[in-house]
């Protein structure tokens, strides 16, 4: 009598339809079976199965606190799964750390940027696997194969020069180099493209799809659905923690991806957001920030601005135009060298993000881990903070007011947390963001600064982000918008400045606003 089927074996033949599909087995490079993970209060993960083949470019989609960041730290050894089977090349492994699975040939990029910004490019690259040469590590060895890892991806740079001293689009280039050198098999992408600009992820793309067409698979993680329909051959959605399907890119369009991803008809989102951007008369002519000639040397050439109340004002450009540099300059963060500032007509100097804060401002920057959450309090904490730091160092907040404030704003945003006091480095990236816009909404700003509100947040949360844009301006708060978006900006913008090599060079408004409009700018096209 033949013996038992392997597992993982019987799991393709289920789920495949039958023997037929034999040979496409012996083509899976990695098979993960009946994945189950739990954090405290959250079940990240139940009963998951997942399939990466050879030379397959394979998305991973679903909305923030899907499974998706879990399900590959699992793959990965960041976290162990309670029940389920991981296979590789046909054989059950159970990577203990990261490094077990690098030594595998699984490496991984993950979303927010892990390496140390005071070493070298090249130091970063090889950190803890040096070349040795006579019991030395052989630094030109080191440099040497760092610099063929970065032209790999078409990158030509200083690798001797400090991480830091490069933009954070350079920083994600060199994380990506780094995973290729040491993958073999199986590369993973957690949202690589979410800081490199159109010509950035052109230089990633053709890398994928070379090592593609050397048989490697690669996991790719991503809320840019453009690019899922680009770049990869089949798509995995999760939500909620529960595998929802499995897809050809070819054969699911995007609408259909959406509706599986979010588990409910878009119609609704799409009803609130269209509502909201009709032809209403909601910009008022008080201007609340008024800039003159402002600048800073080497940062920001000299700029006017204009933001009034009741309308949501676009900052438009290419990566590293100076669209944040103008914002972290009208917020305080950076002290212009130049220009006047009025706030409320009355003619101000700025010298800190205090100034701006108690003058009625809010700022959500870009890169939330670093300059916005803190991980390691709570969600009542983050959320309280900006009021309490407007309100002085001696007027404290009772743990009433605080969980009167935290609640309303979770129900209000839909954060998903199990409770009040849930450490935020535990939350999704999305709800994440969700806590940081608590907390400059929970000040009632008359001006609310959003850089890149919605990069890395699921479908949902981005049609809630941006309803909740409208709702502001349409209560009267001025907002000024950042975002790479086009479709976004156009969809949510009254008025849009837009940016060229740290200058601004234009502005449009009203009919004005279209996709082709603002390309033909930044192109020097507009008539």
């Amino acid at each position: 009598m033949p013996g038992a089927p392997d597992h993982g074996m019987a799991f393709f033949l289920t789920r495949s339809g039958g023997v037929n599909k034999a040979m496409e087995a012996e083509n899976v490079l990695v098979r993960m079976v009946g994945i189950c993970k739990e954090f405290p209060g959250v079940k990240a993960l139940s009963n998951v199965d997942f399939e990466l083949r050879r030379s397959e470019i394979h998305a991973v989609c679903g909305e923030n606190g899907a499974g998706k960041s879990t399900l590959i730290k699992v793959l990965t050894g960041v976290e162990h799964n309670e029940t389920g089977d991981i296979y590789l090349d046909g054989s059950p492994i159970r990577p203990k750390t990261p490094m077990d699975a690098q030594d595998l040939g699984i490496s991984t990029v993950y979303q927010e940027i892990n390496l140390c910004p005071n070493l070298s490019v090249a130091e970063n690259i090889f950190i803890g696997r040096e070349p040795m040469k006579m019991g030395k590590i052989d630094w030109n060895e080191v440099n040497k194969r760092s610099a063929l890892a970065l032209a790999r991806l078409n990158i030509k740079l200083d690798v001797t020069g400090r991480l830091d001293e490069y933009s954070v689009a350079i920083q994600q280039m060199v994380a990506i180099a780094r995973a290729l050198d040491i993958s073999a098999k199986v590369l993973i992408l957690d949202e690589p493209t979410s800081s490199l600009d159109k010509n950035e992820v052109a230089n990633l793309f053709r890398v994928m799809r070379k090592l593609k067409e050397q048989g490697m698979g690669i996991v790719f993680i991503t809320h840019f659905l453009e690019q899922v329909y680009e770049i990869t051959d089949r798509i995995t959605v999760l939500r909620n923690g529960l595998l929802v399907g499995q897809f050809e890119t070819a054969k699911l369009d995007r609408l259909q991806l959406i509706a599986q991803m979010i588990g409910k008809d878009l119609a609704e989102f799409e009803k609130a957001i269209k509502q909201d951007t009709g032809d209403q008369a909601k910009v008022q002519e008080t201007i609340f920030f008024q800039g003159k000639e402002v600048g800073r040397h080497g940062t920001i050439n000299p700029f006017d601005i204009e933001i009034k109340k009741g309308e949501v004002m676009g900052l438009a450009g290419l990566l590293g135009s100076g669209r944040t540099e103008t914002a972290r300059i009208i917020f305080g963060i950076d002290k212009a060298d130049s220009g006047e500032v009025f706030i409320d007509n009355q003619k101000v100097k700025i010298n800190s993000p205090e100034d701006t804060i108690r003058r009625g401002m809010g700022f959500c920057p870009e890169n939330r881990k670093i300059e916005g959450i803190i991980a390691n309090l709570t969600v009542r904490e983050n959320i309280v903070l900006g009021l309490q730091g407007k309100l002085g160092l001696w007027k404290f907040l009772s743990m009433k007011q605080q969980l009167e404030i935290t609640n309303k704003y979770i129900k209000i945003l839909n954060i998903a947390t199990p409770s009040t006091e849930q450490l935020v480095g535990n939350l999704s990236g999305g709800n994440q963001q969700k806590v940081l816009l608590a907390r400059w909404l929970a000040t009632n700003p008359e001006l609310l600064i959003l850089d890149e509100p919605t990069r890395g947040i699921d479908v949902g949360a981005k049609a809630e982000v941006q309803k909740l844009v409208l709702e502001l301006a349409k209560e009267g708060k001025a907002v000024l918008f950042i975002s790479s978006e086009l479709d976004e900006m156009v969809r949510c913008c009254d008025r849009m400045a837009v940016y060229r090599d740290k200058t601004k060079i234009g502005e449009l408004q009203g009919d004005e606003i279209t996709e082709m409009k603002v390309m033909q700018t930044i192109a020097g096209e507009a008539g």
